[in-house]
């Protein structure tokens, strides 16, 4: 495949993967939390199966077959559950800002177990994305400490979700890329995702479904965003640019909140978007400084 071709393939999923927040909270409107996550991930899982094909468990080291699809399910019910429980679309992408906090934790944590080398910088990326988040839950005020809390309690349980979350995702991308050797588990992590959640949707109450064409067609789009995304992701990483889209990654934030206040019809304000901009920024510095740590060492090799 053409190497621009497959960067571009990338960065669609890169766009699919930002209109996953809008579309989770609008299709748990319609199924519920649980039930519609359940039917997110089966559809998916589908999708998966068509475009990647299910993987041969028996080449899978034994420590990613278990631990993989433990930190991976783990995350995905955190993902979609924090999205899921929340009580309006505001809520909603405050939430999955929080969740966004993983492209820091990911470096910091690879700085500290995988000893990657990485520049100071990383400091002020890290605090950056995390005055950012302040930012983002303060309320038409900015940075207040008050309306933070007061957010956080109102519906502690989706807010802790997202933020398990992303310490689990940023735990996941560390350890498996020590131990994957080359393997993906994702159409397998998502069938056991979906089993999960089905489990979850049978062994408790649920609200029932509230069927409409607006919940079905979400259905359709959050499951092809899913499916698709991960399938886009892999093209893009194999053949095309890793560089350009690593860099493109860390602006999904951005991306996903613009889409998700279009489709939950959201008014954010300027102290929201200034917050979404500093969760971005600290986490490309964060990236940047680990780049710039690479790049003098080449220098120095070849000079």
């Amino acid at each position: 495949m053409p190497h621009k071709k497959a960067t571009l393939i990338g960065l669609i999923a890169i766009l699919l993967w930002s209109a996953i927040v809008g579309l989770i909270k609008s299709v748990s409107e319609g199924f519920g939390p649980v039930g519609g996550a359940a039917l997110i991930y089966t559809c998916s899982a589908v999708l998966l199966l068509f475009t990647i094909g299910f993987p041969k468990i028996q080449k899978f080291p034994v420590s990613y077959l278990i631990i993989g699809s433990v930190l991976f399910v783990c995350y995905e019910l955190c993902l979609s559950l924090s999205l899921g429980f929340t009580h309006s679309g505001r809520q909603a992408i405050e939430v999955g800002m929080v969740n966004y906090l993983w492209p820091s934790m990911t470096i910091l944590l690879a700085v500290i177990v995988n000893r990657q080398k990485t520049s100071p910088l990383i400091i002020p990326g890290v605090v950056l994305a995390i005055i950012g988040i302040g930012r983002v839950l303060g309320g038409n005020g900015g940075f207040s400490l008050t309306e933070m809390m007061n957010n956080v309690m109102d519906n502690p349980l989706s807010y802790g979700l997202a933020f398990s979350g992303a310490v689990i995702w940023a735990i996941y991308c560390v350890v498996t890329q020590r131990i994957a050797r080359g393997n993906n588990g994702i159409t397998l992590f998502f069938i056991l995702t979906a089993l999960t959640l089905w489990v979850k949707y049978f062994t408790s109450p649920q609200p029932e479904f509230v069927l409409s064409w607006h919940a079905w067609i979400s259905l359709l789009l959050a499951a092809m965003a899913m499916g698709f995304g991960y399938a886009a992701w892999n093209v893009g990483i194999l053949h095309g640019n890793v560089t350009v889209l690593a860099a493109a990654s860390y602006f999904i934030p951005i991306i996903s909140a613009v889409l998700a206040a279009f489709m939950l019809d959201s008014h954010l304000t300027l102290a929201f978007w200034q917050g979404t901009a500093m969760v971005s920024l600290g986490s490309l510095i964060c990236w940047w400084s680990t780049r710039t740590v690479a790049v003098k060492r080449l220098s120095d090799e070849t000079s």
